[in-house]
């Protein structure tokens, strides 16, 4: 098998059977997104533990690559503090818009199957939904109650609870679909 058929089966199978795939009860960052060039769309769902995303899930629809991205960037960020999370966005969408230059494969760890998106710029913004889903719900500093709605009486729709201010920034998710629980929006910032 070579190392493209690999990483195809593994965004296949994230795709197949998401990680963190459903609503996530006591999330206090709610972020939508969506992609209308692809039809992708997603409701990311964050819980932080002070500086440490403590819990992470998401509900989307859409391509096999947005839907493995999210996937893989849940179990990536999981445990991590903001400004790993951070470095991570940063290398993940060198790696996708052709600007990682000669990083070190193994390095990326699962992120790496995602190598050959830059050869297909209309796939980059599936790609980098949920990673820009995951920077936007991580600046802002409002939260959701227990139930992910807004507090102090932001609007959904503002901040991570709607799309961010580029176009492909609005959505919504899908019901709980049994994936497993183990294991961006776009600020218009570039795709």
């Amino acid at each position: 098998m070579s190392v493209s058929e690999l990483y195809q089966s593994v965004i296949l199978d994230h795709n197949r059977r998401p990680r963190n795939y459903g609503p996530l009860e006591q999330a206090d960052r709610v972020q939508e997104g969506s992609n209308p060039l692809c039809g992708d769309r997603l409701t990311l769902w964050i819980r932080m533990d002070g500086d440490v995303i403590g819990d992470i899930s998401f509900v989307g629809e859409g391509c096999a690559i947005s839907k493995a991205s999210a996937s893989i960037m849940t179990t990536e960020v999981k445990g991590k503090t903001r400004a790993e999370a951070e470095q991570l966005f940063e290398r993940f969408h060198a790696l996708v818009t052709g600007q990682a230059g000669e990083e070190d494969p193994d390095a990326l760890g699962r992120m790496a199957v995602f190598s050959g998106v830059s050869r297909f710029p209309i796939r980059v913004k599936c790609a980098s939904l949920s990673w820009h889903a995951l920077r936007a719900a991580l600046r802002w500093e409002g939260g959701a109650d227990a139930g992910g709605a807004p507090k102090d009486g932001a609007a959904h729709g503002a901040g991570p609870h709607g799309g961010a201010t580029d176009a492909g920034t609005h959505g919504a998710g899908a019901e709980r679909d049994g994936g497993g629980r183990d294991g961006g929006a776009h600020d218009g910032a570039g795709s």
